[in-house]
């Protein structure tokens, strides 16, 4: 937890306060003392709302430090007994696994089996809509200890903090809680339980979280397995989001679908015994305009005019390694990914040169003065191609499209 470091709950303590101020030994024997005496009561979550791409917003519940100790102590003891249930299908949230996984098995499954139809589903505002008396139910098949189950409880009820006032829960999971993950996980375990026993021959899910995905090969087993999880769901008190859910047929210049930050379709592939159609994935069109709106507001700023170019570069290279080790992983298409992201490589270098000719109006730089300058400077390339083919194939391909304009 103190590498995670965080946000502030509603009593305005953060970790750096109460390791200067309290002290960590007598924080967490106070927290003891009141789990013993049954003294301990959650606080309520501080709401933060997060914007979104489609200029929406994300509730965000954030506990105190104090809760999200108690959170964690309390998900290493029942994440174990949960884990042997969980099935194979599932990938979001779970020790020793990750979405490159879940990229893998779409990839594997779709270009060396016989998927032709593919249900994209999205689910109505998932964690607000949590059932605690269904939850609960699901957890207690599993753990039977009291405490436990009321802790749960607890944090489930303990309701929302909003521009001071006090708000109750009585459905839905807070995005924000160390152990919010988890609950999400167990309820939705059900769908996956279901499935693999009494569904699997409609089709093949593979879920993160709330995104999950059906791989089916002829078209009546796509629309049997839509209604299928409409039944399933209903029992949840779930629905489908219609407007972002979609059944898409995955065969010759047909669209594709998006999941987990990647687009995926199937396109001709040169083989020697002729042309044979393979799924491609790159990242989506959304993750692209993410990455460049990301990039455009770090670089943006006139205040920032007034700082080094070396204090720029360090400030964009974790975001460029983190994109880098997340689109470019092994597990993806990553020659095609490449493609892609050498066009950010090439965004980055045309903001960079805006920022640098802006600070410094007698000196301006040409293109290649530029890169130079950047090369010397250590600036990281999102694709796993060496920064100087980076920038000229990013260049190269962002001449002719919408990432040429200057924004």
């Amino acid at each position: 937890m103190k590498t995670n470091r965080g946000s502030a709950g509603v009593d305005g303590q953060t970790i750096q306060y109460i390791v200067r101020e309290i002290g960590e030994e007598f924080f967490i024997e106070e927290i003891r003392q009141q789990l013993m005496s049954g003294e301990y009561r959650p606080s309520p979550v501080k709401r933060k709302e997060i914007p979104k791409p489609d200029g929406k917003t994300r509730p965000l519940g954030i506990p105190t430090v104090r809760d999200r100790t108690v959170q964690m102590a309390t998900k290493l003891v029942i994440e174990g007994i949960f884990e042997a249930d969980f099935k194979d299908c599932s990938y979001g949230f779970r020790p020793k696994r990750s979405a490159h996984q879940a990229i893998k098995s779409i990839r594997e499954s779709i270009n060396w089996g016989v998927i032709n139809w593919v249900v994209d589903v999205d689910i109505t505002g998932y964690f607000d809509n949590i059932s605690h008396s269904k939850l609960m139910k699901l957890v207690e098949e599993r753990i039977s200890d009291k405490r436990i189950l009321k802790l749960i409880r607890q944090w489930l009820e303990a309701g929302v903090m909003k521009d001071g006032e006090w708000h109750k829960t009585e459905i839905g999971s807070p995005q924000g809680g160390v152990i919010s993950p988890l609950l999400a996980n167990i309820y939705l375990n059900y769908l996956d339980t279901i499935w693999e026993k009494r569904f699997s021959h409609l089709g093949k899910l593979v879920r993160y979280a709330d995104d999950l995905v059906i791989l089916c090969r002829y078209k009546p087993q796509a629309i049997e397995a839509i209604r299928t999880l409409k039944s399933i769901f209903g029992k949840l008190e779930l629905t489908i989001n219609r407007s972002k859910s979609k059944l898409v047929c995955l065969w010759q210049n047909r669209e594709g679908f998006d999941f987990l930050g990647f687009d995926y379709r199937k396109m001709p592939h040169l083989h020697k015994k002729g042309a044979m159609y393979r799924l491609r994935c790159f990242p989506s069109k959304k993750a692209m305009k993410k990455m460049r709106t990301r990039v455009k507001e770090e670089t943006a700023s006139r205040g920032r005019l007034q700082w080094p170019l070396k204090f720029m570069v360090d400030l964009l290279n974790p975001m460029i390694q983190g994109w880098r080790n997340y689109y470019a992983h092994l597990d993806v298409d990553r020659k095609m990914a490449n493609r892609f992201l050498a066009k950010v490589d090439w965004y980055i270098l045309r903001r960079l040169r805006l920022y640098w000719n802006k600070k410094h109006k007698r000196r301006r730089l040409a293109w290649n003065e530029m890169r130079q300058l950047l090369l010397r400077t250590g600036l990281k390339s999102v694709c796993t191609w060496e920064i100087r083919t980076a920038l000229d194939k990013g260049r190269r391909k962002a001449v002719c499209g919408k990432t040429a304009r200057t924004v």
